[in-house]
């Protein structure tokens, strides 16, 4: 009635991927990654000023240097003097196309440190520099 013309059982291969394991991997890898990625910014707290200026429109990476309430000065991610700031700045800005810097100051930091650092910055020969405030809450 219903014979097969090989006579016999066929054994065909199953060739289907069981993707159930590499899901479980995927979501606890997608859960891994969402719980620690707001752990890996690390930064210093700057309390910064508020003004009422609009942002300004950036084409690269820009150069930050910070300073926090205690008056001390980082450039990228390191630590350093005033002494130390202009020639640590020819020596980056002597290959960059773009020189600009921008400062991001606490706002208890004394103006006169800041106009300082802002003079080591122009006698570096960088004359393209911004403060980094917050916007004020309307």
């Amino acid at each position: 009635m219903g014979m097969s013309a090989g006579g016999g059982k066929s054994r065909a291969t199953l060739s289907e991927i069981n993707v159930t394991p590499l899901v479980d991997v995927m979501l606890v890898l997608l859960i891994m990654f969402m719980v620690t990625t707001p752990l890996m910014q690390q930064g210093i707290e700057v309390d910064l000023p508020k003004t009422s200026s609009s942002g300004v429109e950036l084409n690269e990476e820009p150069f930050v240097i910070v300073i926090d309430s205690n008056q001390s000065m980082t450039v990228a991610k390191t630590k350093i003097t005033m002494a130390e700031l202009r020639p640590k700045l020819k020596a980056i800005f002597e290959t960059r196309k773009n020189k600009q810097v921008y400062i991001q100051a606490d706002r208890k930091v004394d103006y006169g440190f800041v106009a300082e650092a802002m003079g080591e910055v122009r006698a570096a020969g960088i004359f393209n520099i911004g403060l980094i405030t917050v916007p004020k809450d309307k």
